[in-house]
């Protein structure tokens, strides 16, 4: 299968490339990432001097989304990224996947304000909408699975679970989508692009194929969405 074969070349690069010693977690690896995004940021914005308003709302988005997610790994962390990644893991995560998205930053402010489809404020005014609203849901999705699956373990199927078999996900790539949205170039679509299709759909496909030992399975994918109700 080749969700299967992709997952395991993931698992590979991120967590054991090169061997040796595994000296951090792979959160660690994820965390020094997302809490250096608003200190990044704010560089940028001082040695660019770019006082706009779609800059300092992206800083604000992004950067604030990095510390909602240090919040929730020292509230719930996900236990499946405390696994140790090598040396090389760490890094290959941290500059191969990661490390693009501070690029959507650099676009952000060392160029002029993009046009945008629509009135800027109006643009914004969306962009900050889906942001928060997909934070709201991969928040929400992350806390009652891992406080579901600590007091009874199997197969969630209501709550921000009812319609959508992965909303974690789905807030997640609602998230990034607001930051292109913001920075209107054609890197940042790759870039997640390329995650989604590489990374989170692999990793989707097996977690369906092991959530599918759950006798209530058949019947829970039948009247449930992948990620968004009634379309996908």
């Amino acid at each position: 299968m080749l969700a299967e074969r992709l997952a395991k070349l993931v698992n590979h690069l991120s967590v054991d490339l090169f061997g040796g010693p595994r000296p951090w977690r792979f959160a660690t690896v994820v965390n020094l990432q997302k809490g250096t995004m608003l200190p990044f940021l704010l560089g940028l914005a001082a040695w660019t001097g770019n006082g706009s308003t779609a800059a300092w709302t992206y800083l604000a988005l992004h950067g604030g989304y990095g510390l909602v997610w240090l919040l929730k790994d020292y509230a719930f962390p996900d236990p499946r990224w405390q696994v140790r990644a090598t040396i090389g893991g760490g890094l290959a995560s941290l500059i191969g996947v990661l490390g693009w998205y501070s690029a959507f930053g650099w676009l952000m402010f060392t160029r002029p304000t993009p046009t945008y489809p629509l009135a800027e404020p109006y643009w914004l005014a969306l962009c900050v909408l889906i942001n928060v609203t997909g934070t709201a849901i991969m928040i929400a999705a992350d806390a009652q699975k891992t406080f579901t699956l600590r007091a009874k373990p199997g197969l969630i199927t209501d709550g921000m679970f009812r319609y959508v078999r992965h909303p974690n996900y789905l807030g997640e790539m609602m998230i990034y989508a607001s930051f292109a949205m913001l920075v209107q170039h054609w890197l940042p679509w790759v870039v997640l692009a390329a995650v989604w299709s590489l990374v989170f759909a692999p990793s989707l496909v097996m977690k369906e194929k092991s959530l599918s030992r759950h006798a209530e399975w058949a019947a829970y994918r039948a009247r449930t969405s992948w990620l968004i109700p009634g379309i996908l």
